[in-house]
Parts: structure tokens; C-alpha cells; sequence
């Protein structure tokens, strides 16, 4: 890893802090103080060169990761250098996982089955580190997706809290494509305040407005800042 920013992402840091004013902007607007969003910038694919600039020169601190085995290659000298940085799973997570997904990760934003939440139980307790947990609901009921469906997701959020001991801080929602995704950004903001959840992980690069009207706290921001994926 150098600590020259990459040729092809030297624009990442400028797009990381209008971002970040966009976001602020968007919040005040919504009478609603820019800190209360937090902007997870979703590396993926990305190599580690081509993320550094984004914390040397921007100061990122808290980035999203899809894969256990991705970040375990990418991040921990990050890691070293900096105490400062937050890693949060965005993607699905596996149950023979949970053990490595509990060490490297400060947050899990995909927690959908009881045989997953069974296993990040035992992790949680074996290792004594509790990652902040957000239940993924599936809010178009697509079936290549993961998450619970809305109508299952009290039940499973009080089976994560009663049967598996899960402190469950939040919700996460990504709304189907090819629909507007303010009506899932409100569906997931209702099933969170009848749960007593203070956290709602929705919006991304092209629907991150609208999830912040509908009290989005985490935006997980990866093309408006690195660029396409190959």
C-alpha cells in the first residue's frame, strides 16, 4: 500500500467531501442536524490503494465492506495506523462467518435468519465485542434478496433480542430497483419505531435524499465516491 492517492481515484477525496455536503445540506432541510447522518463509504472492490486517499486526504473514517474475506485483506493494516476507522458489513453475511465478522467488523447491517442471529449470539458472548446489529428487511419481498419480510420482521427483531441475546440497534433496507424507494424508506422507518430502533441503514448513491427525509441515520455511499465498478 502507498501513500500516493491512485491516478484512476484521485478524484475520490473532492467527491467524498461534496458528499459530505450534500448530505449536511440534505439534513438541514429536513430540519435535521448533519450529524445525525452518517456516511459509511462503501469500498468494495475497491483496492487498498484505491481507498487510501479518502482517509490521508479526506479523513473517512467509517467505510462499508460486502465481504468477510475482502476486508480481512484489505483492512487490518488500515487498522493499524489508524484506531479512528469503523468497518461495517453491508452485505450478506454467511453463519460460519459470524466469528470473523464479530472481530473485524463494528457493525453488521445484515443480520436476516435466526441461524445467523444464533451464531453472532455466540460470537458476541465468546468474544466479549458487540458490533452495532441492524436487521435487514426485504421490503419488495424479492426472492434474490436477502432480509426478513416486512410482515416476519417484529417476530424475528424479539427472537434476535429474547432467544439469541442480540442488543439489535437498527434496521437496513436496499428498495428493488425498479421502484421509488421512498415508500420502503418509510415501511422500514415504521417497523423500526414500533420495535423501539433508533437506527434506519437506507440510502445510497442515487436514493440517499430521500432515505434522509425518512430518518435515515447511516448512508452507505459507494459510486458517487470511487466511481463505477468494474
Amino acid at each position: 500500500m502507498s501513500n500516493a492517492p491512485s491516478a484512476i481515484h484521485s478524484e475520490a477525496p473532492a467527491r467524498l467531501i461534496e458528499l459530505r455536503e450534500a448530505i449536511a445540506r440534505r439534513a438541514r432541510d429536513c430540519d435535521r442536524a448533519p450529524e445525525s447522518v452518517k456516511l459509511v463509504a462503501v469500498s468494495k472492490t475497491f483496492s487498498a490503494d484505491e481507498v487510501w486517499p479518502t482517509i490521508s486526504l479526506a479523513g473517512q473514517t467509517r467505510f462499508g465492506e460486502n465481504r468477510v474475506q475482502e476486508a480481512k485483506a484489505k483492512w487490518p493494516p488500515f487498522l493499524a495506523r489508524h484506531g479512528d476507522l469503523e468497518l461495517h458489513l453491508v452485505g450478506t453475511l454467511q453463519s460460519n462467518k459470524a466469528r470473523e465478522a464479530v472481530a473485524l467488523f463494528d457493525a453488521i447491517h445484515s443480520v436476516d435468519r435466526d441461524s445467523l442471529a444464533a451464531a453472532l449470539g455466540k460470537e458476541i458472548a465468546r468474544q466479549e465485542r458487540r458490533p452495532l446489529l441492524f436487521v435487514e428487511v426485504n421490503t419488495g419481498e424479492e426472492p434474490q434478496k436477502g432480509g426478513v419480510l416486512p410482515m416476519e420482521a417484529d417476530t424475528f427483531i424479539a427472537a434476535c433480542r429474547d432467544r439469541h441475546g442480540l442488543a439489535i440497534s437498527g434496521l437496513m433496507c436496499v428498495p428493488p430497483l425498479d421502484e421509488p424507494p421512498a415508500p420502503h424508506f418509510a415501511l422500514t422507518a415504521k417497523i423500526a419505531k414500533r420495535n423501539g430502533l433508533s437506527l434506519l441503514s437506507m440510502g445510497m448513491s442515487s436514493d440517499f435524499a430521500a432515505a434522509i427525509a425518512l430518518g435515515a441515520t447511516h448512508v452507505r455511499v459507494g459510486t458517487a465516491i470511487f466511481g463505477a465498478r468494474s
